[in-house]
């Protein structure tokens, strides 16, 4: 067996248990300016029912001659013939492999006989080649002719569904469909999804396969019970004659690529459509079914563009797009739009302005989110929504209306402990102190952003920030000093304290009691309303005290009070000494020095 026959079969053999189901179904729809047309050809030198021997072709051409202002929008290839299937052909040199196929079994006069049909999407190629000639090759179905050829149901052939927009045609709704059904003696498709607006210029093609051209024993097409016919390529009693309506050829050998008028056979409103075949004689397969009606409906579309949350917040404002896309009319304004939260109604909103064939409308709305409602949570917005599920626009498309985004609402959460900061009580509980340092240590991105504030409601409103953190006088302590740390979505907090303690006291041990300002009293940095008990008493160098003071009295500024007063009650020049009792259980000792005065 040779390689290329293997592969074949072992291919076939793969996609049978592969295979989609055969019956005719909905491919896709195509809702706007949009018509569509049929390009192929068939393999059969001639009709089967008259050749004097096998024969077939591995290669045919046919041509795509569209409009200037046509733009290809889908291309399907089709490809069939009797056998299990060649799964690997050429389309202008290029390498085509099936996405689908179907098979069809009979049995005729006790002969097992099998019959393939493949597609595949070559939309990016059609688009990118456009107009021109178009050939399959290495389609090879030799290895199995002779035994076809038993019965005369030997054929071969390909075809391209072209579905194409030009901004000149009116609003229609393309439907097409695609299976294996076969007859004789009788077929019903079932056409669905269908949207009749109007019916004028409807028309339906088919490509079906094997037909003959002068066997018309009981052969009839008919939709909605009325039989079609095209007279006289195509007779209403041999509609599957190897014929192509595109191009009014009457050789397409063993194939057919027709299409009818359906304009008085299908009625506005209609959402469905009854195709049958009736064969006595003939076997015909019919490989895809393609709709062109009228349906002028627009299509209501909903997108969550955005979502914004607010720190420490339940309200969300969400930005929105309504859209009319791929529709064939205008939507009306006041479009009602329910938004959901964990599938529960939450409010609705509405369209404002009538939004044109392909145009969208924005809108913001702000959400408070019930305390109810758990983080994260599914908001859903849902248009033509009355809030029960309900709409009031009939669409091209009732089942793209919804819109879901989860959503997570953002909370302020804690920073690891800060420690306190002590510093030298400067008197009544007042000290200087310098906490820069956390402007960075507290940060978890570099671009994060820290502040402080001295209470929690000016860090909420961030308002009230302190200013100088490298030299910040408290006037009380213990005091909390509250930090933020913001990474611009939301925000860590904490706070740390500014304790003061009882330095031991500088002393500045000269004084000058001449009254200019500098050093006119004696000073002890750190002692009143420091430690409020204590005693300060001055001796001259005979050690006779001269003066005492506490807390209560000012500082000494070089006057005697106590002992011998000479001159006024000063003291001369000279060098003094001190004794500072704190009475204090952090200093129990006290504490003795020198000063000089000059007076």
């Amino acid at each position: 067996m040779n390689i290329k026959l293997f592969k074949y079969i072992f291919i076939a053999l793969l996609f049978q248990v592969l295979a989609f189901g055969q019956n005719i179904s909905l491919l896709q729809q195509f809702n706007g300016r949009y018509d569509f047309t049929f390009v192929g050809n068939t393999l059969n030198p001639g009709e089967n029912s008259y050749m004097a021997v096998e024969a077939i072709n591995t290669s045919s051409s046919a041509t795509l001659n569209l409009n200037p202002n046509d733009v290809v929008e889908k291309a399907y290839l089709y490809w069939a013939g009797c056998g299990p299937g060649d799964f690997e052909i050429q389309l202008n040199n290029t390498v085509i492999i099936p996405q689908r196929t179907f098979q069809h079994l009979r049995n005729s006069n006790g002969l097992d006989l099998e019959y393939f049909s493949a597609f595949s999407d070559i939309t990016s190629q059609i688009q990118i080649t456009g107009n021109g000639t178009y050939t399959v090759s290495d389609l090879d179905l030799n290895p199995w002719i002779s035994f076809y050829f038993q019965n005369r149901t030997n054929f071969g052939g390909w075809a391209i569904v072209v579905v194409y927009k030009n901004n000149n045609l009116p609003f229609n709704q393309i439907n097409i469909y695609d299976g294996l059904q076969a007859v004789p003696n009788i077929i019903s498709i079932a056409l669905s999804s269908l949207d009749v607006v109007d019916n004028q210029n409807a028309k339906i093609g088919f490509l079906a396969w094997e037909g003959d051209e002068n066997i018309a024993v009981n052969e009839t097409l008919s939709i909605n019970g009325n039989t079609l016919g095209n007279p006289p390529l195509n007779p209403s009693n041999n509609a599957f004659n190897g014929t192509n309506s595109f191009t009014n050829d009457d050789s397409l050998y063993n194939m057919d690529l027709d299409v009818y008028d359906i304009q008085n056979n299908i009625q506005t409103g209609d959402n469905s459509a009854s195709v049958q075949l009736t064969s006595g004689q003939d076997f015909v397969m019919i490989n895809a079914i393609v709709t062109k009606l009228n349906a002028q409906r627009p299509d209501a579309r909903v997108a969550i563009d955005d979502v914004d949350v607010r720190c420490n917040s339940r309200e969300v404002i969400v930005h929105y797009t309504a859209s009319n896309l791929e529709s064939t009319k205008v939507l009306p304004a006041n479009v009602l739009i329910a938004i959901y939260v964990n599938d529960i109604l939450l409010t609705t909103t509405q369209t404002l302005n009538p939004i044109e064939i392909d145009g969208t409308e924005s809108g913001t709305i702000m959400l408070q989110i019930p305390d109810s409602v758990p983080t994260p949570f599914d908001l859903e917005f849902v248009i033509d929504d009355n809030g029960t599920g309900i709409g009031t626009v009939e669409e091209i498309n009732e089942d793209n209306n919804v819109a879901m985004q989860n959503v997570a609402l953002i909370q302020s959460t804690l920073l690891s402990p800060i420690p306190d900061i002590t510093s030298c009580n400067e008197g009544l509980g007042s000290g200087t102190f310098d906490f820069s340092q956390y402007e960075n240590s507290v940060k978890q991105n570099p671009s994060d952003v820290v502040t402080f504030y001295t209470n929690a409601e000016d860090l909420i409103n961030d308002s009230n920030q302190i200013q100088n953190i490298s030299d910040y006088k408290a006037n009380t302590t213990p005091a909390a000093i509250f930090v933020k740390v913001d990474n611009g979505n939301c925000f860590q907090y904490s706070s740390f304290l500014l304790k003061t303690i009882k330095c031991k006291p500088i002393v500045y041990n000269f004084v000058s009691a001449n009254d200019d300002g500098t050093n006119d009293t004696f000073t002890i940095k750190g002692l009143r309303d420091v430690f409020m008990n204590f005693k300060l008493e001055i001796y001259n160098r005979w050690g006779k005290l001269v003066w005492t003071g506490n807390n209560n009295t000012p500082n000494w500024d070089g006057q005697a009070t106590k002992g011998l007063i000479v001159n006024n009650s000063e003291i001369t020049d000279g060098t003094y000494f001190y004794s500072l009792e704190l009475n204090d259980e952090d200093y129990p000792e006290p504490l003795y020095g020198y000063l000089f005065i000059h007076q």
